[in-house]
């Protein structure tokens, strides 16, 4: 009673207490009671007190609906049947509600069921049980029917702790009891108020895999009933849900199973096609023309095969999604948009066709089909082309709205790309051409003009790029002649300045190319001018323009270079962000690629002055100016150099500039290797710097590492283990540099494991712990020879060990793919001489690293993992065979039968031993993932499980 009454005073502070502190301590400690053993009676007490108020009735049907679903095996097994005529009783007693505690309720005893096997419920089992209930007590027959809706729902709930072996045999003895759920449910349409949840529990359980055949479906009393209330005047939803539900179930086998459904195939789509005429009557509420667009789309995507046949059954249904797709509101149109994806992929891949044998069948069934669907396309153009036009109020809808409105854009544009691969991009572009043509005649000079449809025809003409022929010459000359034409209001010049863009392979291939290139040059220096959204789109299209026409571009490096040191240097009126100017330097750096290389050496150089003279300058102010000066004025100078030594594709010239860098490089690495931010940037040049230079980079290179290498000890940045790795990907194999990069891995791995001693050091230090292991993979694959035999090699297998269960993702992913390469040495061709060697180590670790893996599989780390986990452990039981499934056997034994039994022991060390054997370890990995379920169903056997694997003790000695 005490007890009772605590909660009902910490409920009565969480809801009406003023004072936000005490609110948020009642909730803590409902949330902490809602754990204990104490909190089923007390809350099945309350909801049988007839004093408790709404609020107690709430939080005690939700809190007994969690304990059934997450703790019913802290229940002794005689302690099921009361708990089962308490559930019925209160089932009873709220079956009129309130709603919300009554659904709890029987969520609850669906989720019983799922735990205990028919024969243990007794009278045949839970739907037997519901029968039998309902006969006796048809007053309470609303209650039991929403319990008979959610039954089949509890069946795919992963909230409910019940080991996966129960939960498929809970779905079996559902789909064996699927007729008498049915024949209740029939029984319940004599009472017309009951109508609606009786459909709605039909829709339920039509998405268990039932198999009832479609012919006994066809002449169902339900489905006539549903049928039957798509022409009622209020639209039923629960109707909708059960016909979407039987679209859905006709199209789940396999295209032979089309037959055995065709009964009722036949039933439905007139029923559907009949509702055709509703779509444009304006009477009709939206809710409902909602409803009947979501059946067309149903009977769309799930028909796709069938209507892709182009038959005059099949236009039907395309000619009532055109219906649909014509809806003035988006969201109803956009309902059509995946199957106009379907239908796509099915008209042009060739698989559909493989059937039909030989060449000339397949290309004369794919044209016949295309050709058929050639008009709808065409019509789907005109009618989704509309909707990416800017709304006159656009600057006035808030944030979300706009976020919807560039969604719908983005969809059109997958639309259009849908249509052009049926179409193809050319005549795609005729028919926006079209529309440009309209717009550009109301889009003249004057400040007040209509540039929204221009603008909105430009965005379609854009998305299509890639599927337009770069020799078309018919229509893209007059879409360029246009846009020097248009008013340069912002939105529009940005979508012109991203067309541009988009047809840069174009105008590469345009016989005329060359001299439209500097009008067009002409308005992306008028968009870096506007404003910053179409300074963006200008950069990223002077990028495209440079990269696609650059053997053009090489004469015209003076007029490019004027653009960018425009941008680079800020300049004049340009408003292209630091972000943005970087791909004006690369638009530069792929030109310069083009040219010779002494003409390059030169361009080079002029294109390093404007990012070297601030940084210069900054040096030359002494230590304490550049010691004080924010990273983000060192890293934008820094960034625009490492895209020039990444794109600047002349070894030889690159590694000259890098070398006659170094002093200022080598300054900022002295004075700044305190700051993480402009330690990542000159890394990352660095990095670009040795990719492409290799080994041209002569002395520089070991200035480099001398550099890393000394600062490492210090300031134990990431980043010096990260530009490391590059080196070591681009020399490891170079027996010239081998004593070098020796002495550097040593130095860097000795350093880290005296830094990484424990799992706390590992959390503190994920980036760490990430890089230092990528790099030992990098050292695996690339210098086994350096690392495998080194003394650096065992106590980095050890520092891993206590890593494994870092809960920061990358690192752990990073020390999983570092033993997994240990594991799998024997794939690389230099990997089998150092077996010995690595043996030596993993062997007599092997118990530990298993133990921790299989901790880390049970909820050592979190299940997103549970892929790396197992590949790892895969790989650990082929490297060692026999040997390996004993480490798992010992391990798996040290678990208690109460949280994982010995069948479910049996068939995880099963699949380790067929992985030991040479099984595809794709067919292995269901059992272990099955392991990690059973050991995470609750917080209690998560518990149990890892307080006996222990993963943090990396020398457990097992109890006996």
């Amino acid at each position: 009673m005490e007890l009772q009454n605590t909660v009902k005073e910490a409920l009565n502070a969480l809801y009406h207490h003023p004072d936000d502190t005490v609110r948020l301590q009642a909730d803590r400690w409902l949330q902490d009671f809602q754990r204990t053993l104490d909190a089923w009676q007390v809350a099945d007490n309350l909801l049988h007190d007839a004093t408790s108020n709404l609020e107690t009735l709430i939080f005690c049907s939700q809190t007994l609906r969690s304990k059934v679903q997450r703790d019913f095996e802290e229940l002794p097994s005689e302690a099921f049947r009361p708990l089962r005529d308490s559930l019925n009783t209160l089932l009873k007693k709220f079956h009129k509600g309130p709603p919300k505690v009554r659904t709890q309720i029987s969520i609850a005893v669906a989720a019983l069921a799922v735990y205990v096997p028919a024969e243990d419920w007794g009278d045949g089992g839970i739907v037997n049980w519901l029968r039998d209930e309902m006969k006796s007590h048809p007053e309470y027959i609303p209650g039991f029917l929403e319990l008979l809706t959610v039954l089949p729902e509890e069946v795919y709930n992963y909230k409910i702790a019940a080991r996966p072996e129960r939960r498929r045999q809970f779905e079996k003895e559902l789909i064996s009891q699927m007729e008498v759920a049915l024949s209740i449910l029939t029984a319940c349409l004599s009472i017309n108020e009951l109508k609606e949840q009786v459909l709605e529990a039909f829709a339920s359980w039509l998405r268990l895999k039932h198999g009832i055949p479609g012919s006994v479906l066809a002449s169902h009393p339900l489905v006539l009933t549903a049928l039957s209330s798509l022409n009622s005047e209020f639209l039923s939803e629960a109707a909708v849900n059960v016909i979407s539900e039987l679209i859905h179930y006709t199209a789940a086998g396999s295209s032979s199973d089309v037959s055995v459904q065709m009964p009722l195939i036949q039933v439905i789509v007139p029923q559907v096609m009949s509702l055709k005429a509703h779509l444009k009557d304006s009477s009709k509420d939206e809710e409902d023309v909602k409803a009947i667009a979501r059946l067309f789309s149903d009977m769309g995507d799930s028909y796709v095969e069938l209507i892709a046949t182009g038959s005059d059954e099949s236009m039907l249904i395309v000619n009532a999604l055109l219906e649909v797709a014509s809806h003035p509101e988006d969201n109803i149109a956009a309902m059509t948009f995946n199957f106009w994806h379907s239908l796509q992929v099915v008209l042009t891949k060739r698989d559909s066709y493989l059937p039909l044998g030989n060449e000339a069948s397949i290309e004369a069934e794919r044209k016949r089909r295309q050709d058929a669907f050639f008009p709808s396309y065409e019509s789907l153009v005109s009618l989704v082309s509309f909707r990416v036009q800017y709304p006159q109020d656009y600057l006035d809808l808030s944030h979300e709205d706009r976020k919807e409105f560039k969604h719908t854009r983005y969809a059109v544009a997958d639309v259009l790309i849908d249509a052009a691969s049926v179409l193809g991009g050319d005549a795609t572009l005729q028919i926006l051409y079209k529309k440009l043509v309209e717009a550009v005649a109301g889009c003249g000079n004057g400040e007040n003009d209509e540039w929204r449809p221009a603008e909105a025809a430009l965005f379609c003409i854009r998305a299509i790029s890639n599927y337009v022929s770069v020799v078309e010459a018919e229509v893209m000359p007059q879409v360029m002649s246009f846009l020097p034409k248009l008013p340069q209001q912002p939105q529009l010049l940005q979508t012109v300045c991203l067309t541009i863009g988009a047809y840069s392979k174009w105008l590469d291939s345009a016989s005329n190319g060359l001299s439209i290139l500097p009008s067009l040059i002409d308005i992306l220096m008028s968009g870096m001018g506007t404003s910053e959204d179409s300074a963006a789109a200008a950069a990223l299209a002077f990028k495209h323009i440079c990269d696609d026409c650059r053997r053009r571009l090489c004469g015209c490096l003076d007029g490019l270079f004027h653009i960018y040191h425009r941008a680079v240097t800020g300049e004049g009126s340009f408003k292209v962000s630091a972000e943005d100017s970087l791909h004006l330097v690369e638009a530069l750096s792929m030109v310069i690629t083009e040219l010779p290389p002494d003409n390059a050496k030169r361009a080079l150089e002029a294109l390093c002055l404007p990012v070297v003279a601030p940084l210069q300058e900054s040096v030359s102010q002494g230590p304490e100016i550049l010691n004080k000066k924010p990273a983000r004025e060192l890293t934008v100078h820094i960034d625009r150099f490492a895209y020039i030594f990444r794109y600047v594709n002349h070894p030889e010239a690159v590694a000259d500039a890098i070398q006659r860098l170094w002093p200022i490089f080598k300054a900022i690495f002295d004075l700044r290797a305190w700051d993480m931010r402009t330690m990542e940037s000159l890394c990352r040049a660095c990095k670009y710097a040795v990719r492409t230079s290799g080994r041209f980079m002569g002395i520089t290179i070991g200035a480099m590492l001398e550099e890393i290498q000394g600062l490492y000890q210090q300031h134990h940045q990431p980043c010096f283990l990260y530009l490391s790795s590059e080196v070591i990907k681009i020399f490891g194999s170079d027996s010239s540099c081998a004593n070098y990069l020796k002495n550097l891995i040593e130095s860097l791995f000795l350093h880290t494991t005296s830094l990484l001693t424990n799992i706390q050091e590992f959390t503190a230090r994920p980036d760490i712990a990430d890089d230092c292991f990528l790099l030992a993979s990098r050292c695996i694959r690339y210098c086994p020879q350096l690392f495998m035999p080194s003394e650096i090699f065992q106590p980095l297998i050890d520092c891993s060990m206590i890593g494994i269960t870092v809960q920061h993702r990358e690192a752990s992913n990073s020390i999983l793919t570092f033993l997994s390469d240990i594991f799998d040495l024997t794939n690389s061709s230099k990997g089998e001489q150092y077996l010995p060697v690595r043996d030596s180590v993993i062997i007599p670790r092997g118990a530990s690293i298993t133990r921790i893996l299989i901790a880390s599989l049970t909820g050592a780390l979190p299940s997103s993992r549970i892929e790396p986990v197992t590949y790892t452990l895969l790989a650990l039981t082929r490297a060692y065979g026999a040997r390996a499934v004993e480490w798992a056997k010992e391990s798996v034994s040290l678990i208690p039968l109460t949280a994982v039994t010995e069948v479910e022991r049996s068939r995880f060390l099963k699949a380790l031993s067929d992985a030991s054997s040479g099984f595809d370890v794709n067919n292995l990995t269901l059992p272990i993932e099955e392991m990690s379920d059973v050991c995470r169903r609750n917080r209690t056997v998560q518990e149990i499980v890892q307080g006996a694997l222990r993963p943090l003790e990396l020398n457990l000695t097992p109890v006996s």
